[in-house]
């Protein structure tokens, strides 16, 4: 199968979700996710149309963005970001799917030339080897972070266990959901 075939195979599944969900499938972004192919599979795959890249490692972000810099993409850094890695790739970011600390939060405010989009990283399962501020502190890292004008948070972002079978994982999404529900009433 070619990229662009599976890439719309991938559209069609998307689309179909959207239709069960009484949802538009223009609300839905697309984020293909490279962090197992080289830069050249990337550009291939940019060149069917897709407009959101993702990274999970700093170095590998760096070396996807310098390859494709010419295209008008959307940048995402999906993994977990060191406060010393901050000043080498922020810049370049549109989108972080990781924060999960008020200390990378500050850090991140210090470095950004723009506003970056964010997602709190929470840690709904309790499980130790997962990064991410508990479900109980949100309100108060919400409220440590809301003067961060460099940083804007558009969503959660939580980690399932690896070995979790489908009742769990709709409990850590449902979950999840709730959070996410609860903050919005807030604002």
């Amino acid at each position: 199968m070619t990229i662009e075939e599976n890439k719309n195979n991938v559209y069609q599944a998307v689309k179909a979700a959207c239709e069960k969900a009484n949802r538009s499938s223009d609300e839905v972004n697309i984020i293909a996710v490279t962090k197992y192919v080289s830069s050249d599979i990337a550009e291939e795959l940019v060149k069917t149309g897709i407009k959101h890249i993702a990274e999970n490692r700093v170095d590998k972000f760096l070396d996807k963005y310098q390859a494709l810099n010419n295209y008008d993409l959307t940048w995402h850094l999906i993994g977990t970001l060191q406060r010393r890695k901050v000043k080498d790739v922020i810049n370049l970011v549109d989108y972080f799917h990781a924060l999960d600390s008020v200390k990378l939060a500050e850090e991140i405010q210090k470095r950004a030339n723009h506003t970056i989009k964010c997602f709190l990283q929470v840690n709904v399962s309790g499980e130790e080897s997962k990064h991410g501020f508990s479900p109980e502190e949100l309100d108060t890292v919400l409220d440590q972070i809301k003067n961060l004008d460099n940083i804007c948070i558009v969503g959660l972002m939580t980690m399932a266990p690896i070995d979790a079978d489908n009742q769990e994982l709709d409990e850590i999404f449902s979950q999840t959901n709730e959070l996410r529900k609860s903050i919005q009433e807030k604002k």
